[in-house]
């Protein structure tokens, strides 16, 4: 998924950029990275790990410049290595450039075979350095460069370059990502999300549009059109599920009203359960949990003590750390849920290993019954567009059946919303309509042509 952030025109830039990294971090926990521009030159630190721990004060003082970009990184195109920490950094025939890139291109392979037999050398293993060759490879200023390397390619990116002289954003035609523009005083600031906007006291102007590329220079900004026609939108819905924060705004939609909604539906739909709690699975569960006991009447319990000491666990790189984390993470309030039949509320069921643990944890702690209610419909298909997972096999509800999910999960009933309850609550007035999201995880309906999965 990743987190991008830039400023430009304000001499705090690389100081509130990092502030706004930490409204981030939720989105990577594998790798941060900072660029600023200062004397024609680009300035960079990088390092895995946090952003306290990659971007202490003393590096920040190592980043002159009035400029910009940083990005908090989630695997899903390329390794986990030190290499692929963004922002990535080149010099090249259009001067120096870095990239910032949450998303994942669908045909970045095919792409980088036929450079490679052009002769490119290629120093990471990122999808987002065959954008930099291309652009390498188009005539004209930078932006024009870019917008001609942009149409060049197919998949989900919300983009951020930054070189000496500006600062150019940049998203795909079918929305999938999210990208804010704001502004701080003079200065403008982009971001992955309204959080961080918040966190820097900036004020939110509007989305960077499906298809758009803003250039900001000299103080003054000027958007264009990468495709002439829109294509149909594809936001992707998990955002809301899961991945954005609570307060933050995406796609127009405040998340934590749109989960709320999703909790409401859910209870709709399971309409006759017999519980005496609804307990949520903390964080992402909580505002789904609480939409469901108001609008079932079921008493909200908060039957987990989370530490927030510990990353998310669906994001970890390796399955064993997410167990780790789980183990390290969530500890059940005993007392709440000794003899209880409860409502187990989660966002969403991927691989299933970790409900599987956790719901070992409370018939540990004496739950006489769990009915697990998930407030995303079954994930059938992988995510080609940024999300982790890659393999069908991964995936729980596309290789087991609803009672087999049961018995592996060691429930005693489990009850997906529907995606006409999604799409309800996703897709209220004000917001997207539900036939702008994309679906495709529980559908298997891509909404773009999969070029390296044909070309494997």
């Amino acid at each position: 998924m990743c987190g991008l952030v830039a400023i430009a025109g304000d001499s705090s830039a690389v100081r509130l950029a990092t502030l706004a990294l930490y409204a981030l971090q939720h989105r990577g926990q594998e790798a941060a990275g900072l660029v600023s521009a200062s004397g024609g030159r680009l300035h960079a630190r990088h390092g895995l790990g946090l952003v306290a721990d990659v971007l202490p004060e003393e590096a920040l003082r190592a980043l002159p410049g009035r400029s910009a970009l940083g990005h908090v990184r989630y695997a899903t195109a390329g390794g986990s290595s030190i290499q692929n920490a963004q922002p990535l950094v080149f010099d090249h025939v259009h001067g120096p450039i870095a990239i910032a890139h949450n998303g994942t291109l669908t045909n970045a392979l095919t792409l980088r075979r036929r450079l490679e037999a052009r002769g490119a050398i290629f120093r990471t293993t990122s999808d987002s350095e065959v954008i930099v060759h291309l652009i390498a490879r188009q005539k004209g200023p930078v932006e024009r460069a870019i917008a001609a390397a942009l149409r060049k390619v197919e998949g989900a990116y919300s983009l951020l370059f930054l070189t000496p002289e500006s600062l150019i954003a940049a998203r795909d035609p079918q929305g999938f990502r999210p990208l804010v523009l704001g502004r701080k005083g003079k200065a403008f600031v982009f971001a992955s999300e309204t959080t961080a906007l918040n966190q820097i006291g900036a004020e939110l102007v509007r989305e960077v549009e499906p298809g758009e590329m803003i250039v900001v220079s000299k103080g003054r900004l000027r958007s264009t059109r990468l495709s002439p026609r829109p294509a149909k939108r594809a936001l992707c819905v998990f955002e809301q599920i899961y991945f954005a924060r609570p307060d933050s705004s995406v796609f127009g939609l405040s998340v934590q009203a749109t989960r709320r909604q999703l909790g409401r539906e859910l209870a709709k739909e399971m309409f006759g359960v017999e519980a005496d709690a609804v307990v949520p699975v903390p964080d992402s569960g909580v505002p789904a949990a609480i939409g469901f006991a108001e609008e079932s009447g079921i008493p909200f319990e908060l039957g987990f003590v989370r530490s927030h000491y510990v990353g998310r666990s669906f994001i970890q790189p390796a399955q064993g750390m997410r167990d780790y984390a789980v183990m390290l993470k969530l500890m059940p309030v005993r007392e709440v849920l000794a003899g209880k039949r409860i409502i187990l509320v989660d966002d969403s069921l991927v691989r299933g290993t970790t409900s599987r643990r956790l719901c070992r944890i409370l018939r540990a702690a004496g739950v006489r019954a769990i009915h697990m209610a998930v407030s995303s419909p079954p994930i059938l298909s992988p995510c080609y567009y940024g999300i982790d997972t890659p393999q069908r096999k991964e995936l729980i509800a596309a290789q087991r059946s609803l009672p087999g999910i049961v018995r592996f999960l060691g429930v005693d009933s489990l009850h997906y919303l529907s995606l006409e309850g999604l799409l309800r609550a996703a897709g209220r007035e004000g917001g997207p309509k539900g036939t702008d999201y994309c679906t495709a995880c529980f559908t298997r309906r891509y909404p773009t042509p999969l070029t390296d999965l044909r070309a494997a």
